[in-house]
């Protein structure tokens, strides 16, 4: 069984002043996990390029040499993992472009998100545009939207609902994860992360710092619980600036791990105005029962 407490340090992925490790994704595989994320690479003349990439670990003490799935592509920028499915007898991750074409700091209107497959969770496919707001609705008139998630109907076996930062966030369903029907939105932060826990819809989302949680039970109307999940950031300076991207994977039934773990990004000591594609690191907490969180100190 993993021991948590070898853990010397809440940081898995550090970043420095060329590098930054952001939304991670993580999916749990044959006793290893596979760990996406927003990998940030200032290159020596200023410019700034993002991928999706990944590591592996079997020990969450150390991990494979990083390996970047997305081009080098500013109009582009792959990135923002959101999680990882079964479906079809394959493995579909779902992330999202973040274009900054001529070195905006934010993504622009054209970002959108997408759905990548694979049979072994490190050779993905092509991304596929995620045409959440239904087939009829041309590319250029989905607008901006960011952060997907993947999760099935707890009621429902085979119908899976995307939710992404549009409007708070927004929701749409499918049942071939091709063709999809928008369903609405609500209030939230961004980065959200949602599971079925005890009947209900739990969405962890991010506010303008730290880690909130929404409930549902029917995925229309959400009642904040007025959580705010910041861990040790307080004495943290490299998350002082800001804790966020919160991405939680239930393993509690997991003979080798027994924990449900949270793995989120924290920049600082500077806030993401100043710090926003350096030294932002992947850090680790986990919990017994969802709502109190340890980490290594």
């Amino acid at each position: 069984m993993i021991d948590l407490k070898q853990l010397a340090s809440p940081i898995l992925l550090q970043g420095d002043a060329h590098t930054a490790y952001r939304d991670p994704a993580v999916f749990f595989h044959d006793g290893r996990f596979y760990l996406y994320f927003t990998l940030v690479e200032t290159e020596p003349d200023g410019r700034v390029f993002l991928y999706l990439a990944m590591t592996t670990t079997t020990d969450l003490l150390t991990f494979t040499p990083v390996r970047k799935l997305s081009v080098r592509d500013q109009a582009l920028n792959f990135s923002s993992p959101g999680n990882i499915i079964r479906f079809g007898g394959r493995f579909c991750l779902c992330c999202q472009t973040y274009c900054r074409p001529n070195g905006e700091k934010y993504g622009t209107a054209d970002s959108r998100i997408f759905l990548m497959r694979s049979d072994d969770l490190m050779n993905w496919d092509a991304p596929e545009l995620l045409r959440v707001k239904g087939d009829e609705v041309p590319r250029e008139e989905m607008g901006r939207m960011i952060d997907p998630y993947l999760l099935e109907d707890k009621d429902e076996p085979g119908k899976f609902w995307c939710f992404y930062k549009q409007a708070g966030v927004s929701l749409s369903w499918s049942r071939d994860l091709v063709h999809w029907n928008y369903h609405g939105r609500t209030e939230s932060g961004e980065n959200v992360c949602a599971a079925v826990v005890n009947g209900e819809y739990w969405l962890w989302h991010s506010p303008q710092n730290g880690i909130g949680l929404l409930k549902s039970t029917d995925l229309t109307h959400w009642h904040d619980t007025g959580t705010l999940i910041t861990l040790g950031q307080k004495e943290w300076p490299w998350a002082q600036g800001r804790l966020t991207a919160g991405a939680v994977i239930d393993l509690r039934n997991e003979p080798a791990v027994g924990r449900a773990l949270l793995f989120f990004h924290g920049t600082g000591p500077e806030d993401e105005s100043v710090v926003f594609d350096q030294y932002a690191c992947i850090g680790i907490a986990w919990s017994d029962d969802l709502i109190h969180w340890e980490y290594p100190r």
